[in-house]
């Protein structure tokens, strides 16, 4: 089996390590890839990822049987469509329902219609209308751009003027905007792989999205992640599979939206039960990072299921260890950043303790490893409980060198956020 893996992040290095693992892979690509993608298969990164023709003419060159499309924004260009219309099997939903990421408006809307917990909200496309509305509704506001932010896109103050202010900006970029109540408790990241008809659900697991110690500061792409869990209880964790995750499987049917592949539900626990945030179309990062190195099964296989419509009988094997990864930073990320710093070193350490993925980087002439990103490196620990793994993490973390990186040293802790 030939795979191509789309994407240049740490999430695709963590995806062509998996494939790389299986016995079925005849051949591995990543699309356009970085330095560590290059050290377990070919790199193609002479395209654009988001060039959906140019895509499909690779996997077509290159007779691949099956690619993996990792980030959002070639699955909301309709990758997987093109790639279908070409012959060739994709994992990953059609543009119509990728629009549960790349349209908050979206859906928010078919949470409503479907009846999944979920904060109140209105959309607006006048900067008036949401300006008056923010300024009697009081406190407790959350403002979202409606399109694709890379994460960045979420806005929470107690200040009207800066929640009305980021309103107005994305507004004027010609998006939407989604206010809605801001909701309390811990935040879980629960991921489906479903082949159109059945669902099986991985691993729970929760990232760090906030710059800064204890929570603080802006928001980031992922600074960390944990998996499994370990304060989530059973009882949270089966309500959020009959409240959140069957209705909307249950919907995507009903809508005529077939969706095989990975599906992202960010929930978070209330005291009243879990409400879900959002969706994502795809593996999250850094959880990606922390959730496949526990996948016991043969990834190739389970793909194969999803693409045979046999998920519902697959054999899910689940390591019972813990996978803690801290995301080493670029200095100043996540506002401006330098990139293609020298990295003086970095890590190799049994993959029975930690691994260490790649984000965006490249490789100079001389075969020195360049930064690429603001999320430069995400290393992951491994261990029978959480604090072994919190330790290996960390203990390898600290051995990347380049200039001004950074990471958050509480990963690891019930802070949340």
């Amino acid at each position: 089996m030939k795979i191509l893996v789309i994407g240049n992040g740490a999430r695709e290095h963590a995806l062509a390590w998996k494939f790389s693992r299986s016995n079925r892979i005849s051949g591995l690509y990543t699309l356009p890839g970085n330095a560590g993608t290059a050290l377990l298969g070919e790199n193609v990164d002479s395209v654009d990822p988001n060039d959906v023709e140019a895509v499909s003419r690779v996997a077509t060159d290159r007779r691949v049987d099956v690619v993996f499309v990792g980030p959002e924004v070639p699955l909301a260009a309709g990758l997987v469509d093109a790639l279908e219309e070409s012959g060739i099997a994709a994992i990953g939903p059609h543009a119509a329902a990728a629009e549960l990421e790349s349209s908050k408006a979206m859906s928010k809307s078919f949470m409503a219609h479907y009846r999944v917990p979920t904060a109140s909200h209105r959309t607006f496309e006048n900067g008036d209308e949401l300006e008056r509305y923010v300024r009697s509704a009081g406190t407790g506001l959350v403002v979202k751009k409606s399109g694709l932010a890379a994460g960045k896109g979420v806005i929470e103050s107690d200040d009207p003027e800066r929640l009305i202010a980021a309103g107005r900006e994305f507004i004027v970029q010609g998006d939407r905007v989604v206010v809605e109540e801001r909701l309390t408790g811990y935040e879980v990241s629960v991921f489906g792989v479903s082949d159109g008809t059945n669902y099986a659900l991985l691993p729970p697991c929760t990232d760090y999205k906030k710059a800064g110690v204890g929570a603080t500061g802006p928001n980031t792409g992922g600074m960390g992640a944990l998996c499994p869990v370990p304060w989530l209880a059973p009882a949270d964790l089966e309500r959020i599979r009959v409240e959140i995750v069957e209705p909307t499987y249950a919907g995507l049917r009903d809508a005529g939206l077939s969706y095989r592949g990975v599906l992202y539900f960010g929930v978070m626990v209330t005291e009243s039960g879990p409400m879900l945030l959002e969706y994502n179309v795809r593996f999250g990062d850094p959880e990606a990072q922390v959730v496949l190195p526990l996948l016991e099964s043969d990834y190739a296989n389970l793909c194969d299921a999803v693409l045979r419509g046999a998920i519902g009988d697959f054999p899910l094997r689940v390591s019972n260890k813990t996978a803690l990864g801290v995301v080493v930073a670029a200095p100043g990320y996540p506002s401006d950043y330098p990139k293609g710093l020298p990295v003086r070193r970095l890590p190799a350490p049994p993959d029975q303790e930690a691994l260490v993925f790649h984000a965006a980087t490249t490789t100079d002439p001389s075969g020195e490893t360049l930064t690429g990103g603001g999320r430069c490196f995400t290393v992951v620990g491994l261990g029978n409980e959480l604090l072994n793994a919190r330790r290996l993490a960390y203990t390898y973390a600290k051995e990347v060198d380049f200039d001004g990186s950074w990471f958050r040293p509480d990963i690891g802790g019930r802070i949340f956020g």
